[in-house]
């Protein structure tokens, strides 16, 4: 058989056997941005021999080679989670047969470019290649004392061997030495008499260990033969911590001082005159490279180590954008280029977690680094078009009013006309800075402001349909909340109420006094809103007042720590009279209800307690550890459920119903989850499961009257997932309000359990504008995929097949094993790494759903759960059903002339 035909036949096999997205369709929809995390180490390589590279480590376990030019990722190998994979250590080698600038040669026979150390039980130390990324070799250390392990550091020697040290706080040190590229010992441990070292007050610069004890810094030189303790006196109540000077052995700064404990290195004084400061070599010649910045500009300077003078006049002033905070120097490198000058480029870290790459007098690119820990997104209307805004303002008369309606309508007609006219001589007024961005609203509602909010206090503004960055702010000193739950983005007035300014709110937490912080900003430009208002008090719980009619504004209801109620803005205060809302203590398992009356006289409002709900157990073992509602804004089409006798089984539709997940050990079954239904208002629980041997992470998702949620069964093993629908019966108590206080009887409970082929990360359901497209269930796995699963598939009213049994209509037989449907994977080969959140968000098409998945990685797309019922398809033919029209327009009329006369004829007879 020749070789053709063999060819001929393993393309049909491999082209029968493939399954994916048409090729036009890739990245159509959705776009991904691909992210690190904050970087703290950075080995800048400008060498005119080979590629030229800038390798990274991250706060986030990531080790990643970028590209100097454009700061694009050229490779990234993700490490394991904590704390497994908690990077100790990272090294670069340099090459003595290259350059010092220059990581190993390509013809180089060392074992490793890169080397890192992460975890402590057990260290992985672990050898990388720069060029590629691929591993070299990998070998762990499994300490005896794994207590003591967890503050153990290491460092690289100069002869290539790691050196490891067990700090034993209050005793000793103990350091072993170890062959970098095998991990053979290369003697016995030695124990370091160290009786002043305290774990908050000691680090490691290069080879010495130094610690703060009163007024004075104490050092050892852990390569040294016999250690000896240095001394140095520092003031005696020092107003910052330690911190180690960048790329120099024994060297740290505190309160702006320089303390060296290294003879050998040479730092220029004793001061830092900037905020940052980084010794480098260039060729043979050692630099220190100070950064300052003043009133928004950025200077870098570099001198020699030997001189103390500026080196070549290397120097640059930059103009530093201000959301980008205090700046650090990470890493420098020089180039000689063809006018045979000097080209130096910096590296730079900042607060608020960028990273910025300087070359001369510009930042040549900066990398959004932030966004590798979004903790909320919201999906924006952007505003409407000047016309289309006219039209809203005619649509505003009031019933009745005809004449205010018709003038309206002739005012507008002429102002459209005025502007046209002006657009065409070229008066017209300037298009806004939103226009010129393309910010305005489209026909479908598919075109948003994607806002999204960070952990490092830093929000954003992007546009879902390209990724675009146009704006962002900065909120410094803020941090989460102290019960774990994250800080929140509120949407207090969306754009669809021209002319107002939509309004978003951040609420937070100050990481100074510990008390609430509020910054009130316009989600479609970014520009702050009022001042940020800075709270005297500590936040327990957030509520919301339902939407007013004249400023079409949402307030906040907040409830402190000592019980009191505050509204913002305040003149809402008498509105949130009759206000339920409850708080939830994760330690103690225990919810309490509370009822807000508006006293007239004082014009305060006041919480009265009405319920207390204790979901501890027996032994107060229980810890909560997720609470779940349904989204405030979802609406429910459909009533009812038709079953196979042409009945209607009515949902039980409860808008204050709560899921409380709770977990704890008991004697018997170690593992035990239980979840309960809790009606907020009332208190009364409505339904409750237990589990027994299953552990979490627990992923819950809670909407209409379904609940659904994934666990890890201990006992075979395996992740499953379990569905809950709850039911009223085939009489409805009241089709149009629904009260907790006057509740129906409890519900009929469907449930069903479901094994999972893939670990879970995080459950979301789908919603839409009016609630009549399919629900379906987005399932963020491990493995960095997004599936789109069908409610269907995890309906529990799944009947197990019985013969001679009418079968409910659109149900399936139950099968305990849930497939795995690669065709339904909404995110295809674009993997997302480390999955935390999925935001859903409805469009203006009925049928369309906007997805935010964020993680290291950001993903938007779009799904239509119930295809695209509403939208013509993307291959329809235009041309086809104009000629159709066409063709039939001119038919009739060409069947009408015969018609009249073949009338006239007669009419003559």
């Amino acid at each position: 058989m020749s070789k053709s035909v063999v060819l001929c036949l393993a393309s049909i096999l491999f082209l029968n056997s493939t399954l994916g997205l048409y090729e036009d369709q890739i990245k159509k929809f959705d776009w991904k941005l691909t992210q690190i995390g904050k970087v703290n180490n950075a080995f800048l390589d400008l060498n005119p021999y080979q590629q030229n590279r800038l390798i990274v480590s991250t706060e986030e376990n990531v080790i990643a080679s970028l590209d100097p030019l454009s700061g694009n990722v050229q490779w990234r190998q993700i490490l394991e989670n904590q704390p497994r994979g908690q990077l100790k250590l990272i090294q670069m080698l340099v090459d003595d047969s290259a350059p010092k600038t220059a990581v190993r040669h390509q013809s180089s026979k060392s074992p490793y470019d890169i080397l890192t150390v992460q975890g402590h039980s057990p260290a992985i130390v672990r050898g990388w290649n720069a060029f590629t990324g691929n591993l070299e070799f990998e070998w762990s250390l499994v300490p005896l004392q794994t207590e003591t392990a967890e503050d153990s550091f290491w460092f690289h020697g100069n002869d290539m061997n790691l050196y490891h040290v067990i700090p034993n706080f209050g005793s000793h040190l103990e350091v072993t030495e170890y062959i970098a590229n095998n991990g053979n010992s290369k003697g016995t441990t030695s124990k370091i008499s160290a009786s002043w070292i305290q774990k908050d007050k000691c680090l490691i610069s290069g080879s010495y260990y130094i610690c703060l004890e009163g007024s004075h810094l104490l050092a050892l030189d852990l390569t040294a033969t016999s250690p000896q303790i240095l001394k140095k006196v520092v003031p005696s109540s020092p107003k910052t911590s330690l911190k180690a000077v960048r790329g120099v052995s024994g060297a740290v700064s505190l309160d702006g001082f320089i303390y060296s404990f290294d003879e050998k290195e040479k730092l220029c004084g004793d001061k830092v005159s900037g905020q940052s400061l980084l010794k480098a070599f260039q060729g043979d010649e050692s630099l220190l490279v100070e950064a300052d910045l003043k009133n928004n500009v950025l200077e870098i300077s570099v001198k020699s180590v030997e001189s103390c003078e500026t080196w070549q006049n290397v120097k640059s002033t930059v103009q530093y954008p201000s959301h980008n905070g205090v700046p650090e120097v990470l890493a420098f490198s020089c180039r000689t280029n063809r006018q045979n000058t000097k080209v130096c480029s910096f590296v730079l870290t900042t607060e608020d977690e960028a990273l910025l790459y300087v070359q001369g007098d510009k930042i040549r690119w900066a990398r959004e680094e932030a966004l590798a820990n979004v903790v909320s997104g919201e999906f924006i209307d952007l505003p409407l078009s000047d016309s289309d805004g006219s039209i809203e303002d005619e649509l505003k008369s009031k019933p009745g009013d005809l004449f205010g309606a018709f003038s309206r309508r002739v005012v507008s007609q002429i102002h459209l006309v005025r502007s046209i006219f002006l657009h065409v001589l070229g008066l017209g007024p300037a298009p806004t800075a939103t226009q010129k961005a393309g910010l305005i609203r489209d026909a479908f509602g598919l075109h948003k402001m994607l806002v999204v909010l960070t952990q490092t206090g830093k929000v954003y503004g992007l546009d879902n349909i390209n990724g675009k960055i146009h704006w962002s702010n900065y909120l410094r000193s803020v941090e989460n909340f102290n019960n774990g739950e994250e800080m929140k983005l509120i949407v207090q007035r969306t754009s669809k109420h021209f002319p107002k300014q939509p309004i978003c709110t951040i609420i937070t937490k100050s990481a100074e006094t510990k008390k609430g912080v509020l910054f009130s900003f316009n989600p479609i430009t970014g520009a702050q809103i009022g001042e940020t208002n800075n709270l005297n008090y500590e936040i327990q719980q957030i509520a919301f007042l339902p939407e007013d009619t004249t400023e079409f504004l949402k307030a906040i209801v907040l409830f402190d720590h000592n019980n009191q109620v505050h509204v913002i803005p305040e003149n809402y205060k008498k509105q949130a009279d009759g206000l339920y809302l409850f708080t939830a203590n994760k330690k103690s398992a225990i919810l309490n209800g509370f009822h807000l009356k508006f006293n007239e006289k004082s014009g305060q409002l006041q919480p009265q307690p009405i319920w207390t709900v204790n979901l501890s157990g027996h032994g107060s073992t229980q810890e909560i550890t997720s609470i779940a509602a349904k989204n405030p804004i979802e609406h429910v089409h459909s009533q009812g459920r038709v079953l196979n006798d042409r009945s209607v089984l009515y949902k039980y539709i409860n808008p204050n119903l709560v899921a409380v997940v709770t977990q704890g050990l008991d004697n018997i079954h170690k593992f035990v989850m239980n979840v309960h239904l809790v009606d907020v208002v009332s208190g009364s629980v409505v339904f409750s499961l237990t589990h027994r041997k299953v552990r979490g992470p627990i992923k819950i998702v809670h909407s209409e009257n379904w609940l659904a949620y994934s666990y890890f069964n201990d006992k075979v093993r395996r992740s499953e997932i379990t569905a809950i629908e709850l039911y009223e019966g085939k009489v409805q108590a009241n089709s149009s309000v629904w009260s907790s206080l006057d509740a129906p009887p409890m519900p009929l409970v469907e449930r069903q359990s479901y094994i999972l082929p893939f670990s879970v990360e995080f459950l979301k359901e789908t919603i839409t504008e009016r609630g009549i497209t399919n629900k379906h269930v987005l399932i963020a796995t491990s493995a960095g995929n997004i599936m789109e699963m069908p409610w269907f598939y995890l309906d529990p009213r799944r009947p197990i097949i019985q013969p001679n049994q009418p079968r409910e209509e659109g149900v399936l037989p139950y099968i305990p094993e849930l497939p795995f449907i690669q065709e339904n994977m909404i995110n295809y080969n674009q993997t997302i790494a480390r999955i935390q959140s999925i935001f859903t968000a409805p469009s203006g098409l009925e049928s369309t759903c906007l997805v935010l998945a964020t993680g290291l990685d950001l993903f938007v797309t779009r799904v239509s759960p119930s295809k695209t019922f509403d939208l013509l398809k993307e291959d329809f033919d235009y041309y086809l059903i104009a000629m159709v029209l066409v063709a039939l327009t001119s038919a009739s009329l060409f069947v009408k002339q015969l018609s009249a006369r073949k009338i006239l004829k007669q009419a003559w007879k």
